[in-house]
């Protein structure tokens, strides 16, 4: 199956793990409860696709929650509750994962199956799920901004929080990359923490944009981020005098690659990522393990690679306004 077939197939392309799914039926049917940063926006939307796919494949009991708002503490509160209805496993996006940890190590005291995705670093989960390696996937962004760029001029970096794991190894990818390659490239401000909050992101890139006037470069990590300073851009005039790239869906920048005000996003299908998180569960719970070189069956992850208790993917996609709707979701 092609890498673009299976994102335009999108929910279709999951067929392939509802055969699978049929096939190995089992006698005993288990609840999964996916915790996520944060619960309405359209990243965690399409995720919640694929979770809700999974359940209808297996007859497992299989649901995502999140917290209305990307708070730690609100997550936190969100699996104890999972902990005390007694669920099977537990699926973790962590928001921090450091302040998830001793809750997770409670879970799994308990007897749960604990796994998570964007959070290589997190210690009580049987194994973390990636769907590529964080800093390569960073190195790439940067590839592509320093292009744009033509390799010299100011450039600012956005992540959802400072405590989340998956955006500071993006950025510090792309940061280290352009110190090797694009020496002519200076990165001004700090990391600029926007809280999953495009409103957030717009508000930021307006003080960036009068703190460093020649700031031209700019790369967002949160699903929301790239959106925030394309408007920002967008309502300056500066589309066509700036570069932006960053971590987003097509449903979310669609019409900021069109006007230009976003060059280039890239992502992994969060549905996909839903559906093998919940596919690895199971696997634990009937005393399987997952295996180097292993085929989960779900595209992105046909060849995984294992490195400590992490499982790695090669799951990203490139997309600009040329080929944006290839992907409708």
């Amino acid at each position: 199956m092609s890498r673009k077939f299976a994102y335009i197939a999108g929910a279709a392309a999951l067929a392939v793990t509802a055969v699978l799914g049929s096939a190995e039926a089992q006698d005993k049917k288990y609840t999964i409860a996916t915790v996520v940063k944060i619960s309405g926006i359209q990243w965690f939307n399409r995720m919640e696709e694929g979770v809700k796919k999974f359940a209808a494949d297996t007859g497992n009991n299989a649901y995502q929650v999140g917290p209305a708002k990307a708070d730690a503490q609100l997550q936190v509160q969100i699996i104890e509750d999972a902990i005390a209805q007694g669920v099977n496993a537990i699926g973790v996006v962590p928001f921090s994962p450091e302040a998830v940890e001793p809750v997770l190590k409670k879970a799994m005291d308990a007897g749960i199956t604990v796994v998570s995705h964007e959070a290589s670093n997190i210690q009580n989960v049987q194994w973390d799920l990636e769907a590529f390696r964080n800093e390569a996937f960073g190195a790439h962004f940067m590839e592509k901004l320093g292009a744009c760029m033509g390799g010299k001029g100011e450039y600012a970096v956005f992540v959802g929080s400072l405590t989340s794991k998956t955006h500071n190894e993006w950025v510090d990818g792309a940061i280290a990359y352009q110190k090797e390659h694009f020496p002519d490239m200076k990165l001004v401000g700090s990391k600029n923490e926007t809280a999953d909050d495009q409103q957030q992101a717009y508000a930021k890139t307006q003080e960036l944009l009068r703190a460093y006037p020649n700031v031209r470069g700019f790369q967002g990590s949160a699903s929301t981020d790239v959106a925030g300073i394309g408007l920002a851009l967008e309502e300056r005039g500066m589309a066509d005098d700036t570069c932006v790239v960053g971590t987003t869906l097509p449903s979310i920048a669609g019409q900021y690659l069109e006007t230009g005000s976003v060059d280039m996003i890239a992502f992994w299908d969060p549905s996909l990522a839903g559906y093998a998180m919940n596919k690895l569960a199971v696997m634990l719970l009937e005393g399987k393990q997952p295996t180097d070189g292993m085929d989960l069956g779900i595209p992105g992850y046909e060849k995984v690679k294992i490195e400590g208790k992490v499982i790695y993917g090669q799951a990203w996609v490139d997309v600009t306004k040329d080929n944006a709707k290839d992907y409708p979701f």
